[in-house]
């Protein structure tokens, strides 16, 4: 049996100035407008899709080296994350909570990558929010907007 999927919406939507997709959520702008109409298993798609994204995203700036130490860790810093997602979604939670507080990611079971060696956790977390944004974008662009322009 399947969780119930709660809406990806962070209270940053860039879909009411004209984005396609949202800045915030990284949603199509129709997915937001229509989430509340949608049935749980169309909900179930668009969250497996913005998971991809992210852990690809997250992955190319951190890897999990130990996953015990950091699900630990998000525990005992009360970070809120979703345990079913993959532990590269709570990698990113965890940016969002506390980027500029980390020193030490080995502290929390991360090994940057190496194109992230040197580069600060703030800045990582601008990258990997980027990185997910342009994924969805590039999606949107390839695969949905053909379908919404007339024939």
């Amino acid at each position: 049996m399947y969780k119930k999927v709660r809406t990806p919406c962070i209270g940053v939507c860039s879909t009411g100035i004209g984005d396609d997709v949202c800045r915030g959520c990284k949603r199509f702008a129709h997915e937001v407008i229509d989430w509340n109409a949608y049935t749980e298993e169309q909900r179930r798609v668009i969250a497996e899709r913005r998971e991809g994204y992210l852990v690809n995203a997250v992955r190319s700036q951190l890897e999990i080296v130990d996953r015990n130490l950091l699900l630990a860790q998000l525990r005992h810093q009360q970070i809120r994350f979703d345990e079913d997602q993959s532990p590269y979604c709570w990698v990113f939670e965890l940016l969002r909570a506390g980027a500029s507080q980390i020193e030490n990611p080995a502290h929390y079971g991360l090994r940057p990558t190496a194109v992230a060696r040197g580069v600060p956790l703030v800045e990582l977390r601008r990258r990997i929010d980027e990185d997910f944004y342009a994924l969805s974008v590039a999606y949107y662009q390839r695969f949905v907007a053909p379908g919404l322009r007339p024939a």
